[in-house]
């Protein structure tokens, strides 16, 4: 299963709006997804990383998708 990072912004922004801040990113099974392992529904244009990025210290992370993320790895 291929996981990926995907942003959630601050107030609720587009990800197009130039004001756009992450808030927090969440982890979604598959490239391209837009519903989180915690169940948030993220907007389709959000950015995207790759989850070796999940852990790092300045990238703020949900906690429920963490978990269950971590649950999902070997």
């Amino acid at each position: 299963m291929e996981h990926e990072l995907r942003a959630e912004y601050i107030d609720g922004r587009a990800a197009a709006d130039p004001r756009a801040e992450i808030k927090i990113w969440h982890v979604v099974r598959e490239d391209g997804a837009t519903t989180a392992m915690c169940g948030r529904e993220l907007e389709g244009a959000a950015a995207a990383r790759s989850t070796d990025d999940w852990g790092r210290p300045d990238v703020p992370m949900c906690h429920s998708c963490g978990a269950l993320y971590l649950r999902e790895q070997p």
